[in-house]
């Protein structure tokens, strides 16, 4: 029969084993793969900037980080799943301008909170935009592009990938700082709005400067102005926004990477470190490079802090152009 003396021995003894195995399965992750939610369909931009680094993640990290494409609602499907996940570091969101931006701002009943509902680790990266006019379009610079709008509100119309989409609020967003009366022509994804500008079905657009970028080079597009820090390379005659007097206007469009909320400091810090060393290869800094696309590789606190204020903005925006979806 054992004495109360042993009992309590072997309690304390358990109760040891018990920490120290806790402890050491937490100083342990990653000890499986982690997946990486991507909330748009393969092949799109958002899918490879996913994959890229993906990659680059699994080769800090010391673990595969296997893509789940879960598309549906604006990329609102795939980052739900996120958002109800175990925060444990092994689910993980490729949040986006459209889903961690101006989703919030457009659709009514979005079934989770862009800020609260995850935890930001790092923001991956920043792909400047363009407005883009047909190469018959009456304006070849800036100057004149403002001057004949100006001259005959509503005239003109813009194409955009769908009513609420981040080119369409791009798009609104500069018309709400400029004062400049441009009609929106939604279409069913930026290739067929694309498609058509260069048609001259409809003269204007925001586009990605990557996705615009070749039909620029080859004369079918001409660029008027870009988002952006500073001038493009391959634009070196385009001026930015902050150029033509609009300085707070931000519209780039950025990837970063996000865990559900609550995610345990440690994990945190760990997932940060893995995405900024992954981050810091010339060889992935060059694929995002060739996609258009510039590495960020900021702090959770520096993300957070630019999500919410994107969500501000954007929501600012949908209220002047009163874009609103069920």
């Amino acid at each position: 029969m054992k004495t109360p003396r042993f009992a309590t021995a072997l309690l304390a003894g358990v109760m040891t084993f018990g920490l120290g195995a806790g402890t050491a399965a937490q100083a342990a992750y990653p000890d499986k793969p982690i997946r990486l939610v991507v909330p748009f369909p393969p092949g799109g931009t958002s899918d490879v900037v996913g994959r890229i680094f993906a990659d680059a993640l699994s080769k800090t990290i010391g673990q595969p980080v296997v893509v789940e494409n879960r598309a549906g609602a604006g990329g609102s499907v795939g980052s739900r799943s996120v958002a109800a996940a175990p925060a444990d570091g092994y689910t993980l969101l490729l949040g986006t301008s459209s889903t961690n931006g101006t989703n919030p701002a457009v659709y009514k009943n979005l079934p989770y909170d862009a800020v609260k509902d995850f935890t930001p680790i790092t923001q991956i990266i920043r792909v400047p935009g363009v407005i883009v006019v047909n190469k018959d379009f009456p304006a070849r610079d800036y100057a004149e592009f403002a001057a004949l709008i100006k001259a005959a509100p509503g005239k003109y119309s813009y194409a955009s990938s769908g009513n609420g989409g981040a080119t369409n609020m791009a798009m609104e967003y500069y018309k709400s700082l400029s004062g400049l009366d441009i009609m929106h022509v939604p279409y069913r994804g930026t290739g067929p709005a694309l498609n058509d500008v260069i048609a001259g079905q409809v003269p204007i657009l925001w586009d990605t400067a990557a996705s615009s970028m070749p039909h620029i080079q080859a004369g079918n597009l001409r660029a008027i102005v870009v988002a952006a820090k500073s001038r493009l390379e391959q634009l070196p005659n385009v001026p930015t926004f902050a150029e033509i007097g609009l300085a707070d206007y931000d519209a780039e469009m950025w990837n970063g990477v996000l865990a559900p909320a609550d995610l345990p400091a440690d994990v945190l810090a760990k997932l940060n470190q893995a995405a900024v060393k992954a981050l810091s290869d010339p060889e992935v800094r060059a694929k995002y490079a060739a996609v258009g696309a510039y590495v960020v590789a900021d702090t959770p606190e520096q993300f957070g802090e630019m999500i919410k204020a994107d969500v501000a903005k954007w929501k600012k925006v949908a209220e002047f152009a009163k874009i609103s979806i069920d």
